[in-house]
């Protein structure tokens, strides 16, 4: 008995693309497009008689925009969202609003040459519908985290960095965390797959939602200082170095890993030299397996190693496979993570 066929549902304003989005979803023998509308209130109607499994919803649409449109969708009728992102600063903007209601992914809007891109192109969408089809939506963020309280603890700490990586979900799953972190920590490195686009916007939208500074890592030798947070560049890896008993954070370019750049193998794996065993890494929802080999590395320097439990994430692929090859030592709920982290360093 083959894989289920799972119903998509195609909302996009232009008539070209979505007749290109039909083709390219359409030719995966795991998907069916059954309807397509042209506006919010349309897709309202379908969504009621067709039941897809699957939206695809465009962000810049007439009569409603796509993200009050999915606001409204979320709070009446959760499902499994893919958004369709111009790659802008608006589109960046948006698309991170929409992750923060609960779309599972975005893809972005084609260029102009897409035809000599179509066979990368159709393999992005069909890998992010297919996906968010089998997403646990029930895991995706949207409530605010508490901050956690850490007067009369010692301020001395055995960890001099915390890393964290993450992919699809990893936007809101990161926010969840350094919300309910205080000021004071150890500097903290993150790796998000996310577009270079992007990558600006959503260090911005965590240093306003944390007690943190969170900025987008903008130079090489960046000093790592406590109470900050670097985020990598969407296209560059974040690596972390020792130089006379200081750490540093720096961007590298060489090639993606793990189909990833930036990378948190890279990243952790850098950690691992840098750090050892005064370390901690969180892995947190996400698809593949980009995180795995890398944290164990640092498990095996001695390094505290956490991984986000399956019914917290979005998708349990990163996670699952730090946990199948042993480097995550602990499994834990999103809305656990922020604790475990300052019980370590404040214990």
């Amino acid at each position: 008995m083959g894989k289920r066929v799972h119903r998509v549902l195609i909302v996009d304003d232009s008539a070209v693309f979505r007749a290109l989005l039909s083709d390219v979803i359409n030719s995966d023998p795991q998907l069916e497009v059954v309807g397509l509308a042209v506006d919010p209130y349309e897709a309202r109607e379908k969504i009621k008689k067709l039941k897809p499994d699957v939206i695809t919803l465009d962000i810049e649409m007439p009569k409603m925009d796509g993200v009050q449109f999915l606001r409204n969708l979320m709070r009446l009728h959760p499902m499994p969202v893919v958004m369709i992102s111009t790659l802008t600063q608006h589109g960046a903007d948006a698309t991170l609003a929409a992750l923060e209601i609960g779309a599972v992914d975005y893809f972005p809007k084609p260029t102009e040459n897409v035809a000599s891109e179509l066979s990368n192109y159709r393999q992005l969408v069909v890998e992010k519908v297919k996906m968010a089809a089998n997403a646990n939506i029930a895991g995706a963020v949207h409530n605010s985290a508490s901050e956690i309280s850490v007067s009369g603890r010692s301020l001395g700490s055995s960890y001099d960095i915390i890393a964290i990586g993450a992919s699809t979900g990893g936007t809101e799953a990161i926010r969840h965390v350094l919300e309910a972190l205080p000021a004071k920590m150890p500097p903290i490195v993150i790796t998000q797959h996310i577009k270079a686009v992007f990558s600006k916007s959503f260090a911005e939208r965590l240093n306003r939602a944390s007690q943190l500074h969170v900025e987008e890592l903008a130079s090489d030798m960046a000093p790592l200082v406590s109470g900050r947070v670097y985020v990598a560049p969407g296209d560059t890896h974040l690596k972390v170095v020792k130089r006379s008993g200081c750490y540093y954070c720096t961007r590298c370019d060489s090639d993606p890993v793990q189909r990833h750049k930036p990378s948190v193998d890279v990243m952790f794996s850098s950690v691992a030299k840098a750090a050892g065993g005064r370390s901690l890494s969180v892995i947190l929802t996400g698809m593949g397996k980009d995180g795995a080999q890398g944290m164990l590395e640092m498990r095996e320097t001695g390094a505290l190693t956490v991984a986000q439990d399956e019914n917290s994430s979005v998708v349990w692929g990163m996670p699952r496979a730090a946990v199948e090859i042993e480097a995550a030592q602990q499994v834990l709920p999103l809305d656990k993570i922020a604790t475990y982290l300052v019980g370590k360093v404040y214990g």
